[in-house]
């Protein structure tokens, strides 16, 4: 059975578990948070139960393949990827004098926001973030810094090339040109000025607000004034940089070289998969062996973030089955009202954000890329209809792109990245706010403005 036919017979009630991960992530951290802190892995596995016993009773061989296909094809790719980039990265220390000032901070976040088109959200985050943590370890407002870095090197800053961001790399395996993602660099660069801008006001008055506040306690600011030694910057564990650009070659390398795959269990199997994934364990094994345990100690390198990700995203892949295939059923399953309505560049920028907040941004994309090829070119072969989507109506590839990035900022789960920069954070005493919190305080007052304006100039 196709994923269509799937998403038409499907209940809508079947979404329910999924519903159910996205709460508990949202609210036990803020009500239960000792329970939370022990206890995700068992809440994760039982929404996954809850939909999977059920979907395999009634629906057997198919049921088992739909969960192998997410888990094998969409979830261990996923925490391969991600396992790699967060090893190497933690290898990687950037040592000398970071001092946590509204220029160096703003300065860190405008070279992650370039580096993430290059190496990946993922890889930008995992790299940048410690660096970021630790210039501002003397500081008493970090909150806005750790979110804006979410903002902008965990998703803006990757959509430039296919290697930014998945949904990107997913239509440069669909016969998007690998280089016309650099056409979005009007948008890309708009949305990123302005939120550096905007960071460095909001950082001056925080600064502004800690030393009133030390003041007030009849103590010296110490924030402007210069160490008394300052140490020189330099990286250690620089082998890890080959293993990066082993990371990004290996991504790289899937995306360009298509060989025949063959079958087996109901599942495709391409080598080009099977080699990218051993490209990355053995990336990440060479740097645990040669990586000196100095430089992570120096990192304070630990595995909870990324086993708390591989957890929560374990229960939403497997609880998102449904969801994803009401959205591939296309006018013909429960989003029928919402595909129906979205055929302008706003439309599709709006609709493929706002879904790709909450469910994978990447089958997000690719359901809205398949909407707009039967919209505009129905009846022609997909390569076809590519090539004359991106000749004839540029803006609407554009806004799928635009939307399926950017908004993966609006919330904790919208890009993984945006979950292991909240766990890290954490984990050195920032009180970062609750996935409502993060929504109110700081998507809707700063996000929806600025992609209200990036559809007026650019949509």
């Amino acid at each position: 059975m196709t994923e269509q036919a799937l998403g038409t017979a499907l209940p809508v009630w079947s979404a329910v578990p999924f519903a159910g991960v996205l709460l508990s992530i949202a609210l036990f951290p803020l009500i239960a948070p000792r329970f939370w802190h022990h206890h995700y892995p068992k809440v994760a596995v039982f929404w996954a139960a809850l939909f999977a016993i059920p979907f395999l009773q009634s629906w057997r061989g198919e049921a088992v393949h739909q969960i192998a296909h997410i888990l094998w094809i969409d979830f261990v790719p996923f925490l391969a990827l991600l396992w790699a980039l967060f090893t190497v990265t933690g290898g990687i220390h950037i040592a000398g004098t970071l001092r946590g000032t509204p220029a160096g901070n703003t300065a860190i976040l405008a070279a992650g926001t370039v580096c993430a088109s290059f190496i990946g959200t993922t890889g930008a985050s995992m790299l940048l973030i410690r660096p970021l943590l630790r210039a501002n370890a003397a500081r008493k407002r970090r909150v806005h810094t750790v979110v804006f870095f979410i903002f902008l090197v965990s998703n803006v800053g990757g959509g430039l090339t296919p290697l930014g961001d998945p949904p990107l790399f997913l239509g440069f395996l669909k016969g998007v040109p690998f280089f016309w993602t650099l056409s979005l660099l009007p948008e890309v660069l708009f949305a990123a000025l302005v939120l550096l801008a905007v960071y460095y006001l909001l950082d001056r008055s925080a600064v502004a607000g800690e030393q009133r506040d030390l003041l007030r306690a009849g103590l010296s600011t110490g924030i402007a004034e210069p160490p008394a030694r300052r140490e020189p910057l330099r990286v250690e564990g620089g082998i890890n940089i080959l293993f990066l650009a082993g990371v990004a070659g290996a991504v790289l390398m899937s995306g360009l070289w298509r060989p025949d795959g063959f079958e087996a269990a109901g599942l495709h199997f391409g080598p080009e998969t099977l080699l990218r994934e051993s490209i990355l364990i053995v990336m990440g094994l060479c740097s645990l062996l040669l990586t000196p345990r100095a430089v992570r100690a120096a990192n304070e390198f630990s595995w909870e973030p990324v086993r708390e990700v591989a957890w929560l995203f374990f229960g939403i892949f497997v609880t998102i089955i449904p969801a994803l295939a009401m959205l591939e059923a296309g006018t013909g399953g429960p989003f029928a009202p919402l595909l129906h309505a979205v055929d302008t560049p706003s439309h599709y920028f709006w609709a493929t954000g706002g879904l790709s907040s909450f469910l994978d941004n990447a089958p997000t994309y690719l359901a809205f890329l398949a909407s707009a090829l039967g919209r505009f070119h129905g009846g022609v072969p997909s390569d076809e209809a590519l090539r004359a989507l991106i000749d004839q109506q540029p803006q609407i590839l554009a806004a799928i792109s635009l939307g399926a990035v950017f908004m993966g900022a609006n919330t904790y789960i919208g890009n993984a990245p945006n979950f292991m920069v909240r766990s890290i954070s954490e984990q050195a005493g920032i009180g970062m706010p609750s996935f409502f919190g993060y929504i109110l305080r700081w998507t809707v007052p700063v996000l929806i403005p600025l992609f209200l304006l990036v559809t007026l100039l650019f949509l």
